[in-house]
């Protein structure tokens, strides 16, 4: 491995769509650090989310694979210790990898692939969430999202995100200076955020970086019987059909979802701080992304679960050695990641390793340094809460199709309906197109087998979630490993050694 190879530094935000960032263009939002990666890197402004749920969209993300290729069809489904992530192939590349923050690991394996892991993570890592098809108009309480995120935002000195966002920063930053001090072999470290994720609470700095007043409101809100029947689901399972919000919750709701992006990118902002104090800056390709979007009212609708824009859309920035100064049309998703990321260290001469499974996704690297993108395609898939049967979308070119059993499908022209407000499936002058994409459905998936698998995976998951609530429980839950014996200066040590090895930079002799 040449000393030459960069390191990659992958900051990962849960909920954020581009389009309430400034650097996608939104004029009140400000994220000036992910702007000035922006203006010095590559950002692709048509990127999507396989999944427009947590840990979904993060397997596939991780594995690059589609979900239903791996059975990560909702929040409680396992994770696979035996598929393979970026995470395996960059440690067979001579890459030490580490992973601080949230990626919705459920299952025994909670490192897949990393070498090390600095925190813990921020929700179950069991089957506690698993949802029921068999049942799929009863909430469940304990878990489903409802409307007190939008009647409940508001300013709070802390809470449970902030607790956590807090940790995996430190963590992260400390992790980047410990690679410098080691020097030698690259890097790949992933700091995962949780903001600007719902509940919508901010602190009182983020909060004051807003005129209140100024905040927009949703442009199209639909009321429940002008929703298409996947949208009148969403609204009842979140209970956005029967719980009214008014005005001033939900402008508090979106100033703190503002406030919370801008906290969000502050994170960015340290990281990239901490590389260039670290020495490492010129040597690193930064890459910031989301697992999914929020709706933030939008539509009527709130949260994800949905492939339209604002859900299924993610930011995609990168900046470093060999990316271009440019913008891509062309539509590419969280699967496209892994690839890009294997091409990234093999740009110095690396060999790369044979792959464990087929990927579905396809790298962005030639993009991202200027070239040509061959590539104009996002699949997704959604197989988890308020539906019954799965439901797939393909964005190719200028139009997107969403399709499920049980629904009218739907297809829009993005390119000139970008608020997504025209069904075209019923359109003659669209017949040939929608046509077209209907046929590629019924030839991709099969959507009863699909349904079939999800139905039993759940049922082997309550059974399993039930029994382990009786007797003694041995959780799955990361608990950071941490020698206290061996940190900072202990008896055994000599002070000012340990100074000197911690010291960075160091003294020069």
């Amino acid at each position: 491995m040449t000393e030459a190879a960069p390191n990659i530094v992958l900051i990962m935000a849960d909920q954020l769509a581009p389009q309430f960032t400034g650097a996608y263009g939104h004029p009140l939002v400000k994220t000036p650090n992910i702007d000035a990666l922006a203006a010095r890197g590559a950002r692709f402004d048509a990127a999507y989310c396989n999944a427009p749920l947590c840990a979904p969209s993060r397997f596939s993300f991780m594995s690059g694979q589609l979900i239903t290729r791996i059975a990560a069809y909702d929040n409680a489904s396992e994770f696979p210790a035996a598929v393979p992530t970026f995470a395996h192939y960059l440690r067979m590349m001579g890459y030490r990898t580490c992973l601080s923050g949230k990626m919705h690991f459920v299952g025994p394996d909670q490192l897949h692939g990393f070498e090390e892991r600095v925190t813990t993570d921020v929700y179950p890592s069991d089957y506690a969430w698993t949802p029921d098809w068999e049942l799929p108009d009863e909430r469940i309480d304990k878990w489903y999202h409802n409307m007190d995120s939008v009647r409940e935002a508001g300013i709070a000195a802390t809470t449970f995100q902030i607790d956590y966002d807090e940790e995996v920063g430190f963590f992260a930053k400390r992790k980047i200076f410990d690679f410098a001090r080691e020097g030698a072999s690259p890097f790949c470290l992933v700091a995962s955020f949780i903001h600007p994720h719902d509940p919508y609470v901010a602190r009182q700095e983020w909060w004051d970086l807003y005129d209140h007043d100024a905040i927009d409101m949703p442009a199209n809100v639909l009321r429940r019987d002008e929703q298409d029947a996947f949208s009148q689901r969403l609204m009842d399972g979140i209970e956005a059909s029967t719980v009214e919000v008014s005005d001033e919750e939900v402008r508090n709701a979106r100033h703190a979802y503002y406030a919370n992006t801008s906290y969000f990118d502050s994170k960015v902002g340290e990281l990239v701080q901490t590389l260039e104090e670290a020495g490492l800056s010129d040597n690193t390709v930064v890459i910031v992304t989301a697992d999914h979007g929020d709706m933030l009212g939008e539509r009527g609708l709130w949260y994800k679960m949905n492939f339209f824009e604002h859900s299924a859309r993610v930011p995609l920035v990168m900046a470093g050695p060999g990316i271009a100064n440019t913008s891509v049309p062309n539509a590419c998703s969280l699967v496209d990641v892994l690839p890009t990321m294997l091409d990234v260290a093999a740009s110095a001469g690396a060999e790369k390793p044979e792959l464990g499974q087929p990927v579905d996704g396809r790298s962005l690297l030639l993009a991202a340094s200027g070239g040509a993108d061959e590539g104009d395609e996002a699949i997704g898939e959604y197989c988890a809460e308020m539906t019954s049967h799965p439901v797939f979308m393909i964005r190719r070119g200028n139009y997107k199709y969403i399709h499920c059993d049980v629904d009218e499908p739907m297809m829009f022209d993005i390119a000139g309906d970008p608020a997504e407000l025209k069904n075209l499936v019923g359109d003659p002058a669209h017949h040939s197109v929608a046509k077209a994409f209907a046929e590629e459905v019924e030839a991709r998936w099969n959507s009863e087998t699909i349904r079939g698998d999800v139905l039993r995976t759940q049922k082997q998951r309550r059974a399993v979630h039930a029994a382990m609530q009786e007797g003694a429980l041995t959780a799955w839950d990361y608990g950071p490993p941490r020698d206290a014996t061996q940190e900072y200066v202990r008896n055994h040590m000599d002070w000012t050694v340990a100074a000197a090895k911690t010291r960075f930079p160091p003294l020069q002799d």
